[in-house]
């Protein structure tokens, strides 16, 4: 199995060096290039197709929001043989910014001052398809961010009673095994149903669903 190719994103050559070594020295990742802004950071994720990146939320010029956003355009996305994955590094919690991002398509936030371990996990995780944060924190996020409710699309009326049910637990944060308990159904099952979600609504993991339903006032 190849490594997980890391792009890192930070305005500040000496983080990034650092960061650099810290990742090289993990077994399983390896990284492939950086970026001091956000648009060296969209035009490296197009010529290098990393796995996962580290984006640094703050920058001057095009900030990591913004990147992001380029990052997950329909059209970018489109052209990738493979999925990139996103996580943003803030200085504090519950950054509002990192909700912005995550709206946009990345899969979590990480403080700058994680620990190498807590690092290499996260990037681990992501490339996974999972979150870095925990589904609650994540739904305290985007409280705020979704105060004008989109109206809910003609997917949504694909899915089942059960996979309705299953979304909203999600977006509650339930685990697998949580739902389960809730509609008493194996965690198998409840799988299934996540994936039933995820392919009728065309999203790629479970972060995008807890956005979709604070987007849609599913919550």
């Amino acid at each position: 199995m190849s490594d997980i190719a890391v792009l890192l994103v930070d305005d500040q050559e000496l983080f990034r060096a650092g960061v650099a070594r810290i990742l090289n020295a993990q077994d399983g990742i390896t990284v492939v290039g950086e970026a001091a802004d956000g648009t060296e950071a969209v035009a490296a994720v197009d010529a290098l197709a990393p796995d996962v990146v580290l984006m640094d939320i703050r920058m001057p010029g095009m900030d990591g929001v913004e990147a992001t956003r380029q990052i997950f355009a329909p059209a970018r996305v489109a052209s990738r043989d493979k999925p990139v994955r996103v996580v943003v590094l803030t200085t504090f919690n519950l950054d509002d910014r990192a909700a912005t991002a995550i709206r946009h398509g990345a899969s979590g936030f990480l403080l700058k001052d994680a620990t190498p371990r807590m690092l290499a996990e996260a990037i681990a995780t992501v490339h996974a398809g999972n979150a870095v944060l925990g589904p609650r924190d994540l739904t305290t996020l985007l409280d705020g961010e979704f105060r004008a409710k989109a109206a809910v699309p003609a997917a949504y009326g694909t899915l089942t009673d059960k996979e309705r049910e299953v979304l909203g637990l999600v977006a509650r944060g339930l685990s697998n095994a949580e739902i389960g308990a809730t509609v008493y159904a194996s965690e198998s099952t409840v799988k299934t149903h996540v994936g039933g979600i995820l392919r009728k609504l065309a999203l790629r993991d479970r972060v995008q669903i807890v956005v979709f339903a604070h987007e849609h006032g599913l919550v």
